[in-house]
């Protein structure tokens, strides 16, 4: 190759035109380019020879400049489509210098060299076959343009997608449409599964657009400086396989059972009941009302005990859309921020609920006990009520201290005789505070409002609770007698400590969380078997409907029975739809203790200057100085690490020192009359939960 002879190359990536100098041993060459630097090339690096024409022969490097300015003008996309129009009718290839002159009528080193430039750059009309070009058929041409204007129109998304971002992150509104959303879906789930997410890649892209750090907390805080995602987002709910909203055909479906219900099949077995006095007693905040008692007065003078419990199913058949639903389910989810039904809410707290002045359907269960409170005679009947009194726990205590409700009265004797009759049978009383905590929505000006409400254990939910373990034993003696199968809940024997033993410890709350800690999980099953916890040899969950799916099984099966048709399920079918929902129920089980956790956390960093009251429970792990404390004001049991002499039962005086809910952390200072501070750490095991749990959840 001579001496002044330009060539195009490819020089790390780009191609660059060079003059040849001189040979470079026997393979390669010396060339210039436009800068003078010098390069080293083998001929196989080569991508186009330029010929020069006329009197000039041979180019320098200082020419280049000139040259490619030269070849702009005539670098128009368009000319091509021209030239592929012409030459696809005879099926005729080209190269460079023929279609210089097809073109611009003339084949100079210019035209020729961007005749090159125009096919080479080309995807849509011709292909390289050798030396020459081919034009592609009319039906590739057209593929290959639709291609590339949508190719074009996903660059022209991006580029908006990319101004949107950075508007928003500057603190302008905007608008996200649905591909928006789409390419920030990446986000979310790197935010919630870090290094296991799918597109891992494109959502560090994203973070690497905005300059912030690759990594899943950067994620995070990009998603609520978007306002995609609160401060406070609930990251275990999203983790969880929990449903948190209804499909549009669950909407509708709910909306039918409301304006077009099925036919009742319970309807000719109904018993009208509307002439009780009902109450209905639950906490203020509840809105699936799904149990209600009254008091009847017998011919003889007696009293009859009524235990009211909601009839969802009247609503639906089994196997329907929004059985299939509550099923997936398995459970209402109660969060400090609200709950998530199990039903469609418009559902579950309108026609399925006992809601107050209403003729409500209901499955109602006819209770009389002997004088030591046992059960001597019960019936379960479909029945109409109309609750009468809308009461909240306070409202029972109130009522039951002025003495303005005879059948409250009778109720009230009749839990105080329940209770002494089911501790003679053995069962196991433990009264540990517990806490509510609630989150009242967010708002412009106040933010999140967090509440902590030490739960007392007052009569009023003795009351209602011994009056929905006494339905729960009906329940279970009926489908023993007719043996129908439906889930028992059960739970074995505990050891617990000897009673001189549990006499050396504190009354009160660390002799409690004594027996607590020894007591065993409870279990769900379609045998009956002895409940240690409520001292009844056969126990069953049926208060809830509502809101527990395996309630609403025993519901279907008890109303077949009554109907003396065929039961919808046989034993070997429930056995396989509770193996079904308990993923979803201990899955809704952990979301509910890590929000409830989550929030106490945060409560507390928003009173970092307050003084607690605590109290020492016990030892966790007394070799590493591990205690749970209690706090008493809140209900709260934690466990703190604690270095100096302390005994079960000492109190102590805490302040909260540095806490983030988010990594569920938190250090206390033990506030002391002395200058001296102790700092105290909560635990944490390697899957994030507080320790202790497993021993203060029954």
């Amino acid at each position: 190759m001579e001496k002044g002879t330009l060539v195009e190359i490819k020089l790390h990536g780009d191609r660059r035109l060079v003059v040849i100098d001189r040979a470079e041993g026997k393979k390669h060459f010396q060339a210039i380019d436009e800068n003078g630097n010098t390069h080293t090339i083998h001929p196989r690096e080569i991508n186009f020879t330029i010929k020069a024409s006329g009197e000039n022969s041979s180019f320098t490097h200082t020419q280049i400049p000139t040259f490619l300015q030269k070849i702009a003008k005539f670098l128009d996309p368009s000319s091509l489509e021209i030239a592929w129009e012409i030459l696809i009718e005879d099926g005729q290839s080209t190269s460079p210098n023929d279609l210089a002159n097809l073109l611009f009528s003339e084949s100079s080193a210019v035209t020729a060299y961007a005749s090159y430039c125009l096919l080479s750059n080309d995807k849509i009309y011709f292909k390289q076959k050798g030396d020459l070009y081919e034009p592609r058929s009319s039906s590739q041409v057209l593929e290959l343009r639709h291609q590339a204007d949508a190719a074009t129109q996903r660059a022209k998304l991006i580029e908006e997608f990319q101004q949107k971002l950075t508007a928003k992150l500057s603190g302008e509104d905007v608008t996200w449409t649905t591909s928006d959303r789409t390419r920030l879906d990446c986000l979310e789930r790197y935010a919630l599964h870090g290094d296991e997410a799918s597109d891992k890649s494109a959502a560090q892209e994203l973070l690497s657009f905005a300059k912030r750090s690759k990594n899943e907390q950067a994620a995070f805080q990009m998603l609520v400086d978007l306002e995609i995602w609160d401060e406070h987002e609930n990251l275990n709910l999203l983790r969880s396989q929990i449903p948190i909203r209804f499909a549009n055909e669950l909407i509708v479906a709910a909306e039918a059972c409301i304006t077009a219900p099925i036919p009742d099949s319970m309807q000719s077995l109904r018993c009208d009941l509307t002439h009780l006095h009902v109450y209905t007693i639950d906490d203020i905040s509840t809105t699936e009302i799904d149990d209600g008692l009254s008091i009847e007065t017998l011919a003889d003078g007696k009293k009859r005990i009524w235990i009211h419990i909601a009839d969802p199913t009247r609503w639906l058949d089994p196997e329907s859309i929004l059985d299939k639903d509550a099923r997936k389910r398995g459970t209402s989810v109660y969060l400090p921020t609200g709950v998530i039904p199990m039903f469609p809410m418009d559902l579950a707290t309108g026609p399925m609920s006992l809601i107050q002045s209403k003729v409500c359907h209901a499955m109602s269960f006819a209770v009389d006990l002997d004088d030591l409170g046992a059960v001597e005679h019960f019936e379960i009947m479909a029945s109409l009520v109309k609750p009468n009194y809308r009461l909240t726990y306070d409202d029972v205590e109130e009522m039951l201290q002025l003495g303005v409700e005879d059948d409250l009265e009778r109720l009230a004797d009749f839990a105080r005789l329940r209770k002494k009759w089911r501790v003679a049978q053995g069962a196991i009383e433990i009264h540990l505070p517990d806490t509510s905590v609630k989150v009242d929505s967010k708002s412009e000006q106040s933010g999140d409002r967090v509440s902590l409400e030490l739960m007392e254990d007052t009569f009023s939910r003795q009351l209602v609770a011994e009056m929905m373990i006494l339905g729960g034993e009906v329940a279970a003696k009926f489908a023993q007698t007719n043996n129908i199968p439906i889930p028992y809940r059960y739970q074995e024997q505990p050891e617990l400590p000897p009673l001189d033993t549990l006499m050396q410890l504190p009354s009160g709350p660390v002799r409690e969380f004594a027996i607590c800690r020894c007591m065993t999980k409870g279990s769900l099953g379609l045998y009956a078997s002895r409940h240690a916890g409520l001292g009844l040899d056969a126990y069953a969950q049926i208060t809830s409907p509502i809101r527990r799916y395996s309630d609403l099984l025993a519901h279907w099966q008890i109303k077949a029975f009554l109907r003396d048709e065929p039961l919808p399920f046989t034993a070997e079918m429930l056995t396989g739809i509770l193996q079904a929902i308990e993923p979803a129920i201990w899955d809704a089980n952990q979301v509910e203790k890590q929000s409830v956790r989550y929030w106490s956390l945060e409560y507390l960093r928003r009173n970092k200057d307050v003084v607690w009251e605590a109290l020492m429970l016990d030892w966790l792990r007394e070799n590493e100085k591990l205690a749970l404390v209690l706090i008493e004001d809140l209900g709260l049991k934690l466990p703190m690490r604690i270095t100096r002499q302390i005994q079960v039962g000492d109190n102590l005086r805490i302040k909260t020192g540095e806490v983030d809910p988010r990594k569920d952390i938190i250090y206390f200072q033990e506030a002391q009359p002395s200058t001296s501070i102790l700092e105290i750490e909560m635990d944490r095991d390697r899957s994030g939960d507080i320790l202790a749990d497993e021993f203060v959840t029954l």
